[in-house]
């Protein structure tokens, strides 16, 4: 059976959701290899749950002195010792730009946000600011290919997994970009936007106040988003942008409170598994993508869901 290699992201010393969903879609094709940029070794027990036949672990500090390039030339040895059917990715900033410059490379296809992967290596994408799904194969190499997050649920196949260190050599010119300092980000006690199962987004319709927004999001365990208008009305940060000009989201739940559904913001949305619109504009756009639509004011709406939410949960 041919080796897949999967890109490991480990955040806090845990493997993330969204490396064990590309465990889940790695074993459709083949054996997973997990790649780790660090000290793999202390999180083999959990890729090794989620079916990685081998972790392999790369402890050059240029890896952490430097930008995306050490990352995408130690992948790129790793590949060329073990001729991998597939390279599965997350569907990061960084993750694609990993992917870019390693297909560049090694010469090969690139197939970026890709929603679903076959047992064939065929991929689902959305395209052309979400209007259209296509399947995509790549032709030519060995396919490099990047996965947005909630793509699939991880399922547990426990194995023992080889444990090795990579020994790479890492050139001068992929040391261009040194990090020279770095903050971390204030916790908020919430998911990732991009990883989360659930996202609670408000757009102009809050006026502002996205105090009911937040108290739903909390209540569902999940993420908070915006649209561009409130963006750019300065009532939330760009971070939560939610958007073809911000992050795309794919969770399993998508509500969109107050958010009329552009084509710019429903190009960062709509492979949302299921999708719940607020909107006191019955000719919303949003209404047409929705999976459920609620026409009404969405400080009035919102609060009673997030009581019946909470009441149950008690």
């Amino acid at each position: 059976m041919s080796d897949v290699i999967v890109v490991a992201e480990v955040a806090d010393a845990s493997v993330t959701k969204p490396t064990l969903e590309l465990l889940t879609l790695a074993r459709r094709l083949g054996s997973p290899v997990a790649v780790v940029f660090g000290d793999g070794s202390a999180v083999a027990g959990t890729l090794g749950e989620y079916g990685a036949a081998a972790v392999v672990w790369v402890a050059d500090p240029a890896i952490d002195e430097y930008l995306v390039a050490p990352k995408a030339e130690a992948l790129a040895q790793i590949v060329a010792e073990r001729s991998p059917a597939a390279v599965l990715i997350t569907s990061s900033a960084e993750g694609k730009e990993i992917a870019g410059r390693l297909a560049v490379k090694l010469g090969s296809g690139l197939i970026t946000d890709a929603t679903d992967v076959a047992g064939d290596g065929s991929t689902t994408q959305t395209v052309f600011a979400g209007n259209w799904t296509v399947t995509a194969t790549v032709g030519h190499g060995v396919p490099v290919v990047t996965v947005k997050p909630n793509a699939v649920a991880p399922e547990v196949a426990p194995v023992t997994p080889e444990v090795v260190e990579a020994a790479v050599t890492i050139s001068d010119a992929a040391k261009g970009a040194r990090i020279v300092t770095s903050e971390p980000k204030a916790a908020s006690g919430r998911p990732e936007l991009t990883e989360a199962a659930i996202v609670v987004s408000g757009g102009r319709g809050t006026g502002g106040d996205f105090g009911a927004v937040e108290a739903l999001a909390d209540a569902l365990g999940g993420a908070v988003g915006a649209s561009r208008a409130a963006v750019d009305s300065g009532w939330y940060p760009h971070a939560y942008q939610v958007g073809q000009t911000g992050k795309t989201v794919s969770p399993q739940l998508y509500l969109a409170a107050g958010i009329s559904g552009a084509i710019q913001h429903r190009a960062g949305m709509q492979t949302s598994k299921a999708i719940v619109a607020v909107n006191k504009d019955p000719e919303a756009p949003i209404f047409a993508l929705a999976d459920l639509g609620v026409v009404g004011d969405l400080q009035t709406v919102l609060p009673a869901v997030t009581e019946q939410v909470t009441s149950r949960k008690g």
